[in-house]
């Protein structure tokens, strides 16, 4: 049997499925009905994939009409957050003396869980890039790079949960439990990642960049070489705090400014321009809540009473690199 990246989805899509039934169940959230939806409908979308396209007469009307229902789904679960849906509920949590005492008891022991995670990662993808065989026999022909790191990971994440079950005496159920209460604490930013991902595709395909590229040639002073890589470097961070990802903002103020001012007009060296600019994309992301997985998660995983702490306390890092990413740029990209 050859192992699908698509089978990766449905454990992801059951699991906020699970996620969503609790949350209907759980008569302590004020909003349990809006927040059932909210997840279920994201579960959902992980199970969509190119077997429905049958379902809806295949071919491209029904690719199509499957793209439409993806489409509606995201406006509904947008609406969802936007009003509000999503709230905190009841959790079935052991009390803040039998977690304090169940601390103490495991000690450093808390952290095996968790290294478990990169650990057997690191050790599937040395296996499956030199065990002769051990690729192709289970994922089947071709190049699975991206499908094999995946796999790893996910078995990563199943022996570490299996084992912290063991560890802490605790339900089968309650990772769950703990995952609907992370999600609900996150909330309308946990899907970020994904929703921007494609927006900065939809950006690319639109033309944004040329856009961008026509609008600083016409309005900036951009035949100075110092205003040509600042309004570079500050635009890689500011776009990447509007979309939250420096790699969906890279195509498209490279696009724009990089290739056609940076390196065509002023003959900058591109590795250097690529490699610093994706580093101002990333000062961009220490100052933004848009990228949720960077700085919205970790407030949540700390119980941090302002999500937004992360950021604050990153900000001052973020403008210092951003203004040493300029005078790099400016002193390196043309030696």
């Amino acid at each position: 049997m050859i192992f699908q990246q698509t089978w990766l989805y449905w454990l992801a899509g059951v699991v906020l499925l699970i996620v969503a039934v609790m949350s209907f169940r759980d008569k302590a959230n004020p909003r349990r009905v809006t927040t059932g939806l909210f997840w279920g409908i994201y579960g959902l979308i992980f199970l969509l994939g190119d077997w429905t396209y049958d379902l809806f007469g295949g071919g491209v009307d029904g690719k199509r009409l499957v793209n439409i229902g993806v489409g509606a789904s995201v406006v509904a679960l947008a609406l969802i957050a936007g009003f509000g849906g999503v709230r905190l509920g009841s959790y079935h949590q052991r009390t803040q003396p039998e977690r304090e005492a169940s601390a103490q008891r495991l000690g450093n022991r808390l952290f095996i869980p968790a290294l478990m995670i990169p650990l057997v990662t690191v050790i599937g993808v040395l296996l499956f890039n030199n065990v002769p065989g051990l690729q192709t026999g289970l994922f089947g022909e071709g190049n699975h790079a991206t499908l094999v790191t995946l796999f790893s990971m996910t078995v990563g994440c199943l022996l570490g949960l299996a084992l912290a079950v063991k560890m802490t005496h605790e339900r089968v159920l309650q990772p769950i439990q703990e995952a609907r209460r992370l999600l609900d604490s996150i909330g309308w930013a946990f899907i970020l990642p994904q929703i921007l991902a494609t927006l900065g595709l939809l950006f690319t395909t639109a033309g944004v960049g040329s856009g961008i590229s026509w609008l600083t040639q016409e309005y900036l002073a951009v035949d100075s070489r110092f205003i040509a890589v600042a309004v570079y470097a500050i635009g890689m961070a500011v776009l990447t705090m509007v979309m939250g990802n420096a790699f969906a903002a890279f195509p498209i103020v490279t696009a724009g400014i990089g290739i056609p001012i940076l390196v065509l007009q002023h003959g900058g060296n591109p590795a250097v321009m690529a490699a610093i600019g994706m580093f101002s994309g990333y000062c961009g992301t220490l100052m933004t809540p848009m990228a949720a997985n960077f700085n919205i998660v970790p407030a949540a995983l700390l119980e941090l009473p302002d999500k937004n702490a992360v950021i604050k306390a990153q900000v001052p890092t973020g403008v210092l690199l951003l203004a040493v990413n300029v005078v790099l740029l400016y002193f390196l990209m043309f030696l």
